[in-house]
């Protein structure tokens, strides 16, 4: 029964091209919302979590290391202003068209709101789209848009706090592994496993080499479950073209940092969103730069 309603949504889709774009392009502007409530919520979440835990280790009073309620979590409390707490209405909540009807600012205090916001929601929305337009089967779809979802979160807390939280990289290094079960991206479960596990050691004994020169860390375990996560999904043959794309940018980017001299030399800059945005474009369009590596 669900195999025939897929197929009859298939041959609607296929009829009513557009319908399917659109409707996916609606689907990412709310999932690209409730991203930005994760990418803000998720690090004070764990922030709690650690003084919490760090308190009763030390046997001392645990006091609130924030400003928000003491019930906050990824439902509750509904969206309020950061500046002067009021809650956001239901006009101004809307994804994208609120940040638009208020012009970026707070109703009640005129607060400039963050463009963060609006960002993200708008790269769900072509990256939703994306996806939409260049497949057809569901659970590719579907799996893609997981992926794409969770590397959206982890670019910008990196970007925000120079973290990479286990509880966005565990799940999606799991369920690349169950996805491909069949190999529907890496092409078998063995070169997933492969993947996973040369992912995390490269990259653990690249940061390994550079504390022994600098006697410093360059990376985190986060960007080693990370990468170990992206393998998980695409399979050990997209290490090298990993690698290559997620340094390249990162290089870039400093570039353009140090030249306009926002970064001196020796700063410390997150390698996560760099990952990220490497795993997004191999997952997209792998086939096409398998011919350019």
């Amino acid at each position: 029964m669900i195999d025939n309603m897929l197929i009859n949504i298939n041959n609607f889709f296929m009829l009513n091209f557009a319908y399917k774009i659109i409707i996916f392009m609606l689907f990412g502007l709310c999932i690209g919302s409730f991203l930005n409530v994760i990418i803000f919520r998720l690090p004070i979440i764990l922030e709690r979590k650690w003084q919490q835990s760090s308190a009763e280790m030390l046997q001392v009073n645990y006091i609130q290391p924030d400003k928000y309620p003491r019930r906050f979590n990824l439902l509750l409390p509904a969206s309020m202003c950061l500046h002067c707490a009021k809650p956001v209405g239901m006009l101004f909540n809307l994804p994208l068209l609120g940040f638009l009807f208020t012009r970026g600012k707070c109703s009640n205090c005129k607060h400039k709101l963050s463009w963060q916001y609006p960002v993200v929601e708008c790269i769900s929305v072509l990256l939703f789209a994306l996806v939409a337009y260049l497949h057809t089967d569901w659970s590719v779809i579907f799996a893609q848009l997981f992926f794409i979802s969770i590397c959206l979160c982890l670019v910008f807390i990196d970007f925000n706090t120079m973290l990479l939280p286990s509880e966005l990289t565990s799940p999606l290094l799991w369920i690349g592994l169950l996805v491909n079960m069949h190999g529907i991206f890496a092409g078998s479960l063995s070169a997933a496993l492969l993947g996973a596990v040369c992912g995390f050691v490269v990259l653990w004994l690249v940061n390994y080499g550079y504390k022994i020169i600098t006697h410093k860390d360059g990376m985190g375990d986060g960007d080693f479950n990370l990468f170990a996560a992206i393998l998980a999904w695409l399979g050990i043959q997209v290490l090298i073209p990993l690698i290559i794309l997620a340094t390249s940018t990162a290089i870039v980017y400093f570039i353009i940092l140090y030249v306009r001299k926002r970064v001196k030399y020796n700063s410390q800059l997150p390698f996560g969103p760099f990952l990220s945005i490497a795993g997004i474009t191999l997952l997209l369009f792998y086939n096409v730069l398998y011919q350019f590596f």
